[in-house]
Order: C-alpha cells, then structure tokens, then sequence
C-alpha cells in the first residue's frame, strides 16, 4: 500500500518557512512601529521650536534684534533632528537618529 500525501495537510511546514525567507516581511513590522513612534516625536520637535522661535523674538526685542546664538544652534540641532526622522520615515535611509544614534551623526 502506497502511503499518499495530502497537500494541504503535510505542507505547513514550508508555509512557515517560507515567511522565515523573506527577511523584509519580519523587519517591516519594527519599521512600521519606528514610523509611529518617529511621528509623534516630530509633533514634540514641532512643539520645541515654536517655543524656541517665541523665546528668540522676546530676545530679540529685548537686546535690539541681536538673536541669541545658543537658542539659534539648539533649534538648528532640533531641526536636523526632524530631517533625520523625516528621511527615515520616508525609507530614503535605514538609520534612525538619536536616541538611537548619537546627536551629533
């Protein structure tokens, strides 16, 4: 007697392995949730440099439109930030920025 073998049955294995092949399928899913986190991080960048613009015009009211010099670099700092997340949410690169680099790379 032949044993015959039930496709349906006696292939699940490979169904599994075949999901273990495509190393995409598993690390879009991190990505994804990367993206989310990534987007209400911006929302707080966003939020930090209104205040930052607002504190640079008091300052700039106060001291006859002389900008301070270290609130300009700290909102430079923030705004490469939010280019850094914007490229990685647009999958134009792979490398997250800080926390997960440090600042300045």
């Amino acid at each position: 007697m032949t044993r015959r073998i039930h496709p349906h049955l006696d292939e699940d294995d490979e169904d599994d392995e075949d999901l273990d092949a495509d190393p995409g399928t598993r690390e879009l899913l991190p990505r994804i949730l990367w993206i989310v986190v990534m987007t209400m991080l911006i929302s707080v960048a966003q939020s930090i440099l209104f205040v930052v613009a607002m504190l640079q015009v008091a300052i700039m009211i106060a001291n006859r439109g002389r900008p301070n010099e270290e609130l300009g670099d700290f909102g430079s700092m923030v705004g490469a930030w939010v280019a850094k997340a914007a490229r990685y949410q647009s999958a134009a690169s792979d490398e997250k920025p800080w926390p997960w680099r440090p600042m300045g790379s």
